[in-house]
């Protein structure tokens, strides 16, 4: 039963997927926007097909893991409104955690980094995905096993939550009202997407905004008067996004900063494990630099 709800919110998605991106490609067209290119488009399907075959073969360890937890829960749950909502609440909480960090740690970036590697904004870039993030992504959810929500839930919810994170990857729809203060939004996403100093590493959650303005990670969308436009991608884009180095770059680049010469063990590690840009010789910047540096200009 648990599986065919899953199965099911597959199957009603997927046409709602086709035809809000007909709709953005015909308003974009008529707009004289170019908001989609054919390479772009399907790299978006290319890094998506990739990341569900890991996620279909990896799947029956995730859920066995999480099934073992789910033995030894420390609580017992009768399904209903309850159970539903803080399965919902507990999820999006931990996922902004795991999403904080695939940005704050280089070693998760490394993964995540093919979601923001596209300099155009549309629906088909939700489907951008982090392929190798199904390896760990379910290590984040074990304390919602261990405290007794079933594993085939906690990916329902998952599901669901992401189809709301799909929603979010558009230019079309403006800001939404009284929305914008409880639920992740188109606003708050191009923001997350955007590679100006100011939104780096800015509003990582996936349905609801609440945590990013507990944590201290909200940044609104500012006007063009305000602020200067949003410029997608990454800080430095790539110069050969070909189906090898899409995925791998900045393994390579990993490899390359740990392996170097005449540079200490700590210095290793944090080219690893330090944020993203962290530089022993300041010949790169951290988020939180490049910030620093707009701010002083």
């Amino acid at each position: 039963m648990d599986d065919i709800r899953e199965q099911w919110l597959l199957l009603v998605s997927t046409p709602f997927y086709f035809i809000i991106i007909g709709i953005e490609l015909l308003l974009t067209h008529l707009q004289h926007k170019k908001a989609y290119t054919l390479k772009d488009t399907a790299a978006n399907v290319y890094l998506m097909l990739l990341n569900a075959g890991i996620d279909l073969i990896f799947r029956v360890v995730s859920l066995t893991i999480l099934q073992y937890f789910f033995i030894h829960a420390v609580i017992q749950w009768q399904k209903g409104f309850a159970y539903w909502l803080i399965l919902l609440l507990g999820e999006d909480f931990l996922y902004y955690w795991l999403h904080r960090f695939d940005h704050e740690i280089r070693f998760f970036w490394a993964t995540h980094v093919t979601h923001h590697s596209s300099e155009k904004f549309n629906f088909t870039v939700g489907f951008r995905s982090s392929v190798f993030q199904p390896l760990y992504r379910f290590i984040y959810f074990i304390p919602l096993a261990f405290f007794g929500f079933k594993p085939i839930d906690i990916a329902l919810i998952y599901s669901a939550t992401q189809i709301w994170g799909i929603f979010v990857h558009t230019e079309l729809i403006n800001k939404m009202g009284w929305m914008e203060y409880i639920f992740v939004t188109p606003s708050h996403h191009r923001v997350h997407h955007g590679s100006n100093p100011k939104y780096l590493d800015k509003n990582m959650g996936m349905f609801l905004i609440i945590w990013d303005k507990l944590f201290g990670t909200f940044q609104k969308e500012l006007s063009v008067e305000e602020y200067q436009p949003i410029h997608y991608g990454l800080t430095k884009n790539l110069e050969n996004p070909n189906a090898i180095n899409i995925v791998f770059h900045e393994w390579k680049a990993i490899a390359k900063d740990v392996f170097q010469k005449n540079i200490t063990i700590k210095q290793r590690m944090q080219y690893l494990f330090g944020p993203p840009g962290w530089s022993h010789d300041g010949s790169r910047l951290t988020s939180e630099e490049l910030r620093q540096k707009e701010i002083e200009k």
